[in-house]
């Protein structure tokens, strides 16, 4: 029994120094270890910390948004389509960082819309151009009136900024025959947007993308002449077609159809 503790290897680990009949050897260091310090970790392995280098990174640390009253830095750039320049998370859109090319195609696009627009108001019957005419200033004024109702109840995306909503009380096709209702809309939505909002948000069938199939129009309560679907909210309200407070007909009509004949089957207050 004398000669035991000559069998066995103590711990190499300053405060174990335990017996072990199965030490453990550590590649790193080369010492010997009981089964608790058996790990580099455990007994801090001198080798293991002497390999161990810390590098400094040398890559890229990030994007600087370019908006100048932004600090804001991104791991990945995000670049602007129009002007081709670098922004954050929070400023990517060309509204978000006010873009040079915005301003542009706004103008372009508000010449085109106008220019659509014409085409169409003079399709139209001489009398039904004057009737539009004449009571454009009435229509203001009772688009006026309504809006400070809408406003109180009607629904739309929460997300959407106070200064940019548009609100429209939309008549539901007559198939559905539901009340009308009082939404709103970002000014920056097209009217084919806004048709699928609002086709979504009543819960109706919408088959603008299926061929030969009835498509959803919206179409003005006064004359019943059509919004044209490629034009944005803003444009329309600017050159005075349509107004914040407006009340329009959503109806499902052929592709070839530009007014709604018998505005009596609607009830329009």
């Amino acid at each position: 029994m004398a000669e035991l503790p000559s069998l066995g290897k103590h711990c190499c680990f300053l405060d174990c120094k335990q017996l072990d009949f199965l030490p453990f050897d550590c590649d790193g260091c080369g010492k010997l270890f009981c089964k608790d310090h058996r790990t580099k970790d455990c007994h801090n392995c001198t080798k293991e910390l002497s390999t161990t280098v810390s590098h400094d990174y040398t890559g890229v640390t990030g994007y600087t948004c370019t908006l100048d009253s932004c600090s804001n830095r991104e791991l990945t750039e995000i670049v602007c389509n129009k002007c081709q320049q670098s922004f954050c998370l929070s400023h990517r859109h060309p509204q978000d960082h006010k873009c040079s090319k915005l301003e542009e195609m706004s103008s372009s696009s508000i010449s085109k819309t106008a220019e659509h627009v014409n085409k169409i108001i003079s399709s139209k019957p001489a009398v039904k151009n004057i009737k539009r005419g004449q009571g454009a200033k009435s229509s203001k004024t009772a688009a006026k009136v309504a809006l400070m109702k809408m406003k109180m109840h009607a629904e739309g995306d929460n997300g959407c900024p106070v200064t940019e909503r548009v609100y429209i009380n939309v008549h539901s096709p007559l198939k559905c025959n539901r009340e009308s209702k009082s939404m709103f809309f970002s000014k920056t939505w097209s009217v084919g947007r806004v048709i699928d909002s609002i086709a979504n948000r009543l819960g109706i069938q919408n088959n603008n993308n299926v061929h030969l199939a009835k498509k959803l129009r919206l179409f003005h309560t006064e004359d019943g002449d059509i919004l044209p679907t490629d034009c944005d909210l803003d444009s329309l309200v600017k050159q005075e077609i349509l107004y914040s407070g407006s009340s329009l007909i959503l109806e499902y009509v052929e592709e070839n159809i530009q007014t709604l004949q018998d505005l009596s089957l609607y009830k329009i207050s």
